[in-house]
């Protein structure tokens, strides 16, 4: 416009153009200015900082490639550690308003009926009807049962729930309805809910399947709704039954409650209105109050609860690996921030501030991160499955939640963003503060001087970290080893189990269960290669077993609060499963119902109650108030065994012949057992048939090797001690790695130093001690500095020791002298570097 006036006055076009320009001033400077206004000039700012930053890293493959996988191990490892977290302790509940769902319990925290979140039927129903805060109330157990009458037979997880049990949840049936309010009467109970899963299995997806019937447990029941795909709470359930709670004078049943809660009521309101109402609760017989805890819990807790832990210590491993992996790649930014001294400060002479240094020196660094990231989400993405794949089966809850998504890829940009400021951070401030003109004055060897404090504290910190990393997993697989090598009280090679549920409604009478356990026995003593045959109701190292108290003839008391196992067993139980007998004889076929009663005791009960006596022939009872016929006599003492875990003291017990038992519970679960000559692998065929002759209806529950059982126990230990060992590996080889990056580049530096040494008669044993010393100086700050972190951190793990202590010195002594050789493996190639300098060439060199 400007030139256009001008023009219109006479001037010619082109000096009317320049002088508009002149008139204008810096055109680029406007357009700056004009960014700067419109708030966009970051973006072009980031733009070109990173353009040149890309440029920059691509002149240096070597070190692009180095520093990125580096961080891509400890990216990856805690994006693969964060998903499983995330899915499992994160992730909401899938139902409606989650949040408004919690657990109402009042149940003992200690001593030897110690049981998860749940009420006594008795307190539900009083809680229920006093309630004024919960929408719904629902209480439910979980169970197996016999399906028959859809293929072939098969035992399926089950669950017993209220009438309210969906309308709690605020889960419906995709197909059909849900428990009426009169269904959980005795003669309109006989109804099932089906889960998809098992309605696509067994049924092939037909909707006709409603109004049929099938058999559970030999009851027949009517189908009147299918879940949505995905539903399988509680306990991975594929059928519901409606369970109808009624007080049994006789036997207390605790099981896990759940409520929706109103809107605007929060959890510490239903928290005092639960304590006012066990307050006012009576103590009942045998109940010791001081015991019970009453708690809100958010439902999740349920699931989750015995895992959480476990998860953030693994969470917290792979929080130091990542450390680690940051002071590794700190070091090389150092390195390299001293052989750009000229070009910082020759940018800086031209104009740049140190902002400006700073925030282009921050961006290489997380353009690195950033990439570690992307590679660190391919390594997850395999790691995640084999992550699983570790964990013993049923341990992980929630696996369906499980999964890369894009709060998963937040997390790890994030992450990258956070590493990359963080190991970026100290390289660029020691490489933006020189003064100028020192900077082009001295030489690049003076320059790389000053960054040897910084390296050499980086790699002091990832030794220490990498000790307690290592300590860590030395407790976890010391005590493993100690664990398996614990004795269980019995022979488990060679053995096969068999375990059946036969139901209630099949085999009504003590009498009908012995006859089948008889047959069953006799038949499997037939299979070949069976040395000897037993049978157990509860056998060692099982989730579920019969505990209580008994009367000693003579009034004699039994000690505080003394209780003890009470297994129903077969004749050639004990022969079966090499129990030893210490004392008197085994229990015969003749010791049945219709001779007097016998009992074989544990070595622990006749040292509690017999010390240096012969219990053999003394007479104890199971009843409160014993009858005449009530007295059962000692006929035997065998060893103690393991019933509840090799981590766990072995339970006294005292053994009954099942075929004195006169009360169908004791017997409708039954595990067989059959020593084999050899491996027992060909047995379950046989076992399988055995089973079908007996009874072609009852499915079999499990058939396990012993060994396999006994393998099942430790587990959980066994997944902890190798997943720390691997976080703590990786740990130990980013450390031998920054060892030995430190020493080849002290080497590289200091080869004018070296050269003269050797030139004034030094030798190269004496060049060797100088490195060697340097690295155990090192070495010893850093096991000094670990050390204590060690006792600090390790602590957490005392809940997942068996007979190691925390602060186990071995432990610590040899994670010590295992860093020491990596240290010394480390220190070789720049050792063997050093003692082949040529003094003369070093000096020209120089």
């Amino acid at each position: 416009m400007a030139a256009r006036e001008r023009v219109e006055g006479g001037d010619a076009a082109t000096e009317a153009e320049g002088a508009a320009r002149r008139e204008f001033g810096n055109v680029g400077l406007v357009k700056e200015t004009t960014r700067d206004v419109w708030g966009w000039q970051w973006l072009e700012n980031l733009y070109n900082d990173a353009r040149f930053g890309l440029r920059v890293l691509g002149k240096s493959p070597s070190f692009s490639s180095v520093a990125i996988l580096t961080l891509a191990l400890g990216i990856g490892a805690n994006t693969a550690v964060f998903t499983v977290v995330h899915g499992v302790l994160l992730q909401p509940m899938p139902f409606p308003e989650p949040d408004r769902l919690f657990l109402v319990s009042y149940s003992p925290q200690h001593g030897p009926f110690e049981t998860g979140p749940s009420l006594s039927d008795h307190d539900y129903l009083e809680f229920r009807d006093q309630d004024r805060l919960f929408e719904h109330l629902t209480s439910f157990t979980g169970s197996r049962v016999n399906l028959t009458r859809a293929g072939d037979p098969a035992q399926i997880p089950a669950a017993s729930v209220t009438i309210d049990f969906f309308s709690t949840l605020q889960a419906t049936p995709e197909v059909g309805r849900g428990f009426l309010a009169e269904e959980d009467q005795p003669g309109r109970d006989n109804v099932v809910v089906l889960s998809s899963k098992l309605w696509n299995e067994r049924f092939g997806s037909d909707p006709q399947v409603l109004g049929k019937t099938i058999k559970l447990d030999s009851i027949s029941r009517t189908v009147i709704g299918i879940m949505p795909a995905g539903f399988g709470f509680p306990y991975d359930a594929e059928v519901w039954l409606p369970l109808g709670i009624r007080i049994d004078s006789h036997n207390s049943y605790s099981r896990p409650v759940v409520g929706r809660l109103k809107t605007g009521i929060s959890r510490q309101q239903a928290q005092a209105e639960l304590e006012t109402f066990t307050k006012r609760l009576p103590r009942r017989p045998g109940e010791n109050k001081q015991d019970l805890v009453a708690q809100i819990i958010p439902l999740k807790e349920l699931l989750v609860a015995n895992i959480r832990q476990s998860l953030l210590i693994f969470a917290g491993a792979v929080g130091f690996v990542l450390l680690i992996a940051c002071a590794n790649v700190a070091n090389l930014f150092l390195a390299r921030a001293a052989g750009r001294g000229r070009e910082m400060a020759v940018r800086s002479a031209l104009g740049a501030g140190r902002w400006r240094l700073t925030r282009q020196l921050l961006t290489e660094s997380t353009l690195v991160s950033v990439a570690g990231g992307v590679v660190g989400i391919v390594l997850a993405f395999w790691s995640v499955p084999a992550l699983i794949a570790l964990a013993p089966a049923g341990k992980i809850p929630r696996m369906e939640m499980i999964r890369i998504d894009a709060s998963i890829l937040a997390f790890t940009f994030g992450l990258s963003v956070i590493s990359g400021m963080v190991f970026g951070l100290a390289p660029t401030l020691r490489a933006t503060r020189r003064d100028v003109r020192e900077s082009l004055k001295q030489a690049g060897r003076s320059l790389t001087e000053r960054h040897e404090g910084m390296r050499s504290v980086l790699v002091i910190s990832e030794i220490a970290l990498a000790l307690v990393l290592l300590t860590g997993a030395g407790l976890m697989l010391k005590s493993f080893l100690r664990l398996r090598a614990v004795k269980p009280g019995f022979e488990p090679e060679n053995v096969m189990t068999m375990t059946v549920d036969l139901p209630e409604s099949a085999y009504r009478t003590a009498a009908q269960l012995r006859a089948f356990h008889t047959r069953t026995l006799e038949s499997l003593s037939n299979l070949p290669g069976v040395l000897a045959t037993g049978a157990v109701n509860w056998k060692p190292l099982g989730s579920e077993l019969t505990m209580g108290d008994f009367q000693v003839e003579g009034g004699q008391p039994l000690p505080s609060g003394y209780m003890v196992d009470k297994p129903c067993v077969s004749p050639g139980y004990f022969r079966a499963m090499r129990i030893p007998l210490l004392r008197g004889r085994e229990f015969a076929e003749d010791d049945d119902s219709t001779a007097p009663g016998v009992v074989i005791v544990s070595q622990s009960v006749a040292r509690s109650l017999w010390p240096g006596s012969d219990p053999l022939g003394k007479r104890i009872s199971m009843e409160d108030h014993p009858k005449p016929g009530d007295w059962l006599t000692i006929v035997g003492v065998v060893d103690d065994v393991k019933q509840q875990g090799l981590a766990k003291k072995s339970d006294p017990a005292i053994y009954q012949p099942y075929l004195q038992i006169t009360h169908p519970f004791f017997l409708n679960h039954m595990t067989f057992v059959a020593r084999t000559a050899s491996n027992p692998l060909g047995v379950p065929s046989g076992m399988r048939a055995v089973l079908s002759e007996v009874d072609k209806d009852q499915p079999v529950q499990s058939i396990a090797a012993m060994d396999n059982l006994i393998a099942a126990t430790t587990a959980e230990p066994r997944f902890q001690a190798r997943l720390l060992a691997v976080f703590a590996i990786m740990a130990l080889a980013l450390a031998i790695v920054g060892i030995y990056g430190l020493l080849a580049y002290s080497v590289a530096q200091r080869t004018h130093e070296i050269g003269v040494r050797i030139a004034l008669g030094a030798q190269t044993a004496d060049v060797v001690r100088m490195l060697l010393r340097s690295t155990l100086v090192l070495v010893s700050e850093g096991i000094m500095i670990g050390t204590a972190g060690a006792l600090a951190v390790t602590r957490v793990l005392a809940k997942f020791l068996f007979e190691v202590k925390p602060n186990d010195p071995p432990t610590i002594a040899a994670v010590a002298l295992t860093l020491v050789c990596a240290a010394l493996v480390a220190c070789y190639i720049p050792a063997r570097r050093a003692m082949r300098v040529d003094p003369m060439v070093a000096l020209r060199h120089e």
